[in-house]
This record gives C-alpha cells, structure tokens and sequence, in this order.
C-alpha cells in the first residue's frame, strides 16, 4: 500500500494549520487574553532581549506588563521560512521577525533591531496545534 500522497496530504493540512496558527498569533500580539492560549502550559519562550520565560501564565503576566509600558508601541510581522516535522505531532517552525517600532525616541525606539530569526517549537494537542517553545535572536 502506499501511502506517500496520505502523508503528503496530512503534511499540507498541518502545514495549514501552523501557517493559520502563526497568523493568529500575529493578530493577537496586543491581546494577553488571547495570545498566551495559543501556546503549552508549560512554554518555555526566550525573547529578544534573552529573557527565559517558563509556563503560559508567566508569559501572560509578562505580556500584560509589556502592553502597560512602551513596547505597546512595537508591532512584529512574522514570515514563515520553513516547517519541519520532527515527528508527526511535533514541528519546528523557523520564521523571520521583522519589528515595527513606533515607540518615540525618547521612549526608546533606537534600542531594537529591526529583524530577528525566529523558532517556534510546536506540539500537536487535541487535533490542534499549539507554541511549546519561541526563541527569538536579533539580526543586527
């Protein structure tokens, strides 16, 4: 039996959903309600600036903090560069970050880079997938 154009057509349809995935966390970058359920209870997120953060509630307090502070006023795009699957139920995103920083300069504007390559580790749960890990390193 062959099953190549099974595991083929399962690809594209996770491919989808990871693609739709990282768009729903674009359009949820300013909402802590909504962005830190798109990820693992226990994330582990590394951000720009090399902060570690552990678990999903760590993240949305960090998250709700950040939006009551000037990085309110940084915006990121995310293009996707590739999804590998190290296993059916487990993908490694690698993505291109690009910051829209529209903080004043005496807000600190200049602080940024301006792109990042981006890793998002993701776990399929439930039939869905969600962030286990996101590492971010500036490109300068």
């Amino acid at each position: 039996m062959d099953t190549t154009n099974s595991i083929s057509s399962t690809n594209d349809i996770d491919e989808k959903r990871i693609r739709d995935l990282v768009a729903r966390t674009q359009e949820a970058q300013i909402d802590p309600d909504v962005l830190p359920a798109l990820h693992t209870s226990d994330l582990v997120l590394i951000n720009f600036a090399g902060r570690r953060l552990f678990g999903r509630e760590t993240f949305a307090s960090a998250m709700t903090e950040a939006l009551s502070s000037p990085l309110k006023d940084v915006r990121t795009e995310l293009e996707v560069n590739d999804i590998r699957f190290a296993t059916p139920d487990v993908a490694i995103v690698s993505l291109t970050k690009t910051i829209h920083d529209e903080r004043s300069e005496a807000e600190g504007s200049s602080e940024l880079p301006l792109a990042g390559a981006m890793t998002y580790v993701m776990t399929r749960q439930g039939g869905d997938w969600r962030i286990a890990l996101a590492q971010t390193t500036p490109i300068n």
